[in-house]
């Protein structure tokens, strides 16, 4: 039996990924997601740099990590400036503070080109899904499993969850764009 609400629980959860992924992006403003993406290479493994410190932002333009093991100081530093993130951090012991700087106009563009890449790559993925389950749905019709009418129905409820979806990506983006060329 085919269920439509497996795929639609793939696609928002592509969705969910997507917003982590912008809330990442630097704004101008300190955010401390803006780390969520930087792994650090510690312990044999790869981990994000909140199971490693702690982090705060005391105020717009600043983001600190307090790291609990001085020996990863170092390695967080490191990961940070191989980042996308254009920071240059300053430590102090077991605090790396990292100063948010104003973003210039050159910086603002090259964020909303990877808003747009971002977003696409997104629309891409859940018109995979769409693609996956209209498979599934032939399948299922050629082995005699489910009708025609019963094919076409949820062939629309998919491309109704698919048109949703890149809704909600495009109002993101916009809203995201809008975000980085106000700050």
């Amino acid at each position: 039996m085919f269920n439509d609400k497996t795929y639609s629980q793939k696609m928002d959860k592509t969705f969910n990924v997507f917003t982590n992924e912008l809330s990442s992006l630097r704004t101008g403003r300190a955010n401390a997601k803006m780390l969520d993406l930087v792994k650090v290479e510690v312990y044999g493994q790869k981990m994000p740099i909140n199971q490693l410190a702690s982090i705060t932002t005391p105020d717009a333009r600043m983001i600190n990590i307090q790291v609990w093991d001085l020996n990863n100081v170092k390695m967080i530093d490191s990961a940070i400036q191989k980042s996308e993130l254009g920071l240059n951090s300053q430590i102090d012991g077991q605090l790396i503070r990292l100063p948010i700087p104003d973003l210039s106009e050159e910086r603002r563009n090259e964020i909303k080109k990877i808003i747009k890449s971002t977003g696409e790559q997104c629309k891409i993925s859940i018109r995979n899904i769409r693609r996956e389950a209209n498979d599934e749905l032939k399948k299922l019709l050629k082995s005699k499993d489910i009708s025609e009418d019963y094919k076409n129905k949820f062939e629309k409820i998919i491309q109704n969850s698919t048109d949703q979806h890149i809704k909600q990506i495009d109002e993101k983006v916009i809203s995201k764009e809008k975000e980085i060329m106000t700050i």
